[in-house]
């Protein structure tokens, strides 16, 4: 043990013997030989002074090196009473060192013990869920997790486990899973489940808090039943001030929005027989007084708006489309479960007749299938382009005027 700490600082503490320790720390660290002897290359006069002084006996001169006995220095500090052991006093200089091989091996041992609980997550077996893993692994974040005690990796799988969510607010979800009712705001865990979405959904990590909005709404998550919004055009109901809102909106062959909030609060029944629903609002635009029937819009991933919506709708027929991307193919997958719907002009012939064009683009993310027509999703994983539900606006437009569908 350190006897003498005063002492210890002005013996071996001295600046000009800096590189010295700086070395015996060094060994320590990597769990090398403490006494074999030290070798200072181009020593300076401060330095030979310092080891003199510190051993009691002149150094060699004129050498561009300087061997030092790590057990002679030792020796000098029990001598005068001030450490018996060199470790000890070395870690008493620097701090407390760490082994490295040690450290790693410790650090293994946790990375192991993380990856057994995350492979327990609920989702663990879904492609998204792996290439999820394999981008925090990659890039750092799943070291620093380990580092932490592994916390915010175990709360994302705790967050994943419930998720999808039916419709439920997230200081709700944060609170029941953390009880932390602000855990998924901003938060280290929040970023880490949205890149855990952003993989489900095949979209890059979302930029924006209207991007963060819509990817916490695909997995039913509300942050805002302001926010959450769903467009239509042509759509009639009945049951409230929203309904008939919604009937004149429709009468007079105008856009309209319904947020979550309003469905909440102003339940409804839809009295279109058939609804249409598209992804993209350029096909909603290019409807406006020309269309006999029922369209919804998406806008992309399907707010949990879209969802309240679309389940009022749960006698009526369903027509169903998005783009020829993977997200399409999972979001008309879902919508032939939740709501039966019909795939529109979702099948492989039309996806041919569309990829001979120009305007097409590299498909990105995890692929989906297409249990509906399981051709349409080979052919795109052979070609490897998306191609948007803009190049089929005429075809769309034709469809809603005459109200049937192919």
């Amino acid at each position: 043990m350190v006897k003498d700490p005063v002492r210890l600082r002005r013996t071996l503490g001295a600046p000009e013997l800096s590189r010295l320790i700086s070395r015996l720390a060094a060994r320590v660290e990597q769990d090398k030989e403490l006494y074999a002897p030290v070798v200072l290359v181009q020593p300076s006069d401060e330095e030979r002074r310092a080891v003199e002084r510190l051993l009691g006996r002149r150094a060699r001169q004129g050498t561009a090196r300087l061997s030092i006995s790590p057990q002679a220095i030792e020796s000098a500090l029990r001598l005068a009473g001030v450490c018996d052991n060199l470790r000890e006093a070395v870690d008493h200089l620097v701090g407390p060192i760490s082994i490295r091989s040690h450290e790693r091996a410790r650090e293994e041992e946790a990375r192991a013990t993380l990856l057994a609980t995350l492979s327990g997550c609920r989702h663990a077996a879904e492609p998204w869920f792996a290439e999820w893993l394999n981008n925090i692994s990659s890039d750092g974040t799943l070291t620093r997790a380990i580092r932490q005690g592994g916390e915010p990796a175990k709360g994302a799988r705790a967050v994943l486990d419930v998720l999808p969510a039916d419709a439920k607010p997230i200081s709700v979800l944060a609170e029941q899973v953390t009880g932390d009712t602000k855990a998924l705001s901003g938060t280290p865990l929040a970023r880490l489940v949205l890149r855990a979405l952003a993989a489900r959904a095949g979209e890059p990590m979302p930029a924006s808090a209207a991007q963060r909005r819509a990817l916490w709404e695909s997995a039913g998550v509300i942050v805002d039943d302001l926010a959450s919004q769903v467009l239509v055009l042509g759509l009639s109901a009945t049951g409230s001030p929203l309904g008939d809102w919604l009937t004149a909106a429709a009468k007079h062959a105008t856009p309209f929005r319904v947020t979550l909030h309003q469905l909440v609060t102003m339940p409804i029944r839809i009295t279109s027989p058939v609804v249409f629903v598209c992804e993209n609002p350029a096909v909603l635009r290019a409807a406006v007084g020309v269309a006999e029937a029922a369209l919804v819009c998406t806008e992309g991933i399907p707010s949990i708006a879209c969802h309240r919506l679309l389940a009022a709708c749960a006698d009526r027929q369903v027509w169903w489309r998005g783009d020829f991307d993977w997200t399409g193919l999972r979001t008309t997958t879902e919508a032939v479960g939740r709501y039966g719907a019909t795939p529109w002009r979702m099948d492989v012939a039309t996806y041919k007749q569309l990829l001979g064009g120009v305007d097409s683009e590299p498909l990105r993310g995890s692929p989906a299938g297409s249990p509906w027509d399981p051709d349409l999703a080979v052919r795109m994983r052979i070609s490897g382009r998306a191609v948007m539900e803009e190049r089929l606006i005429d075809e769309l437009v034709r469809d809603l005027r005459t109200t049937g569908a192919q």
